[in-house]
Formats: structure tokens, sequence, C-alpha cells
């Protein structure tokens, strides 16, 4: 065995630098996984958004019943498929309130939202007025698109509670 042979024989391994196809594959399965699940929760679901509706007309609901006493006049919320509104009854004629920042109209942020009250008001349309009196009659208000649905309940007193 010459020198050069045994060197060769003695002589430790070196490995090429990089990584191998299995390392870089288990990588990008545990990148895809974390994308997938900050992008699932970065995008709300259908009961969530309905959630935050519910919320967001409750307290412009609680709003409309105390100006309606403050102004002592009474102020009606209407509500359809794409959206919503408030309107204040003067001299017999209800009239929308496109100055009030609060009280302005609004659309819902998916639309179509089925919206029904119980008990159901004897008119035709949906509207919930609230009048001079602190005391109301209790109503649920309810909110639904989809398979989700969100209700509020109206205890009557100026609580305005969703569930």
């Amino acid at each position: 065995m010459t020198a050069s042979q045994h060197a060769r024989q003695h002589a430790p391994v070196r490995r090429v630098g990089g990584f191998t196809l299995l390392e870089l594959l288990v990588v990008m399965v545990i990148a895809g996984l974390t994308l997938g699940m900050v992008s699932f929760n970065a995008m709300p679901s259908e009961r969530q958004i309905l959630q935050k509706e519910s919320q967001r007309i409750a307290l412009l609901l609680q709003l409309a019943r105390d100006e309606a006493i403050v102004r002592n006049r009474p102020i009606a919320f209407e509500a359809n498929a794409q959206g919503y509104h408030f309107l204040m009854r003067e001299e017999n004629v209800w009239n929308a309130l496109t100055a009030d920042e609060l009280l302005r109209d609004r659309q819902f942020q998916r639309p179509p939202v089925a919206v029904s009250i119980a008990p159901a008001p004897q008119r035709g349309g949906l509207r919930v007025v609230f009048g001079r009196e602190p005391v109301d009659k209790p109503f649920v208000l309810t909110l639904s698109a989809g398979d989700s649905s969100v209700a509020i309940k109206a205890d009557g007193i100026g609580h305005f509670v969703v569930q």
C-alpha cells in the first residue's frame, strides 16, 4: 500500500455543504402550515361578522332610545337586507337622520342579512319606534346570514343584550 492510498483511507470524510431534499421539504411544510393558520385566523367567520354588527346595532339602539327621550321626539330604527337607518318624527313625518354622525344610514358588512323582530310589528316593514317614555315594549331583533344567527334582546327599560 502506498503512502497516498493509506492517506486516502484514513482521511476524514468531508461532507458537501447544503441541505438535503428532506430537510427542505420539512421546512416548506412547516411554513405552509403556519401561513395557513395565519390566513385562517385573519379572515373572520360569518358568525363573528354578524356578532360585531349586532353589537354595533345594540349600541346605536341604546343611543336612539336615549335621544328620543332627550329630544322629546320619537326616533325609529328601520332595517332591510342591505342595511339600516334611523328616522325622527317631526310634524307627523318621518325624516332620515342624515346629519347625525352616529345615527346615519349604514350598510351591512356582508349583505344580504335577514332581519326579523319578535313580536312582529303591527304595520308593514321592520320598524322599532322609541318614544319619549323611558319604558317601552321588550323585543328581540334577530340578524341572520347563512347558517349564523345573532339576537339582540331589548328588555323595555333601556338594556340591549347581544346573544
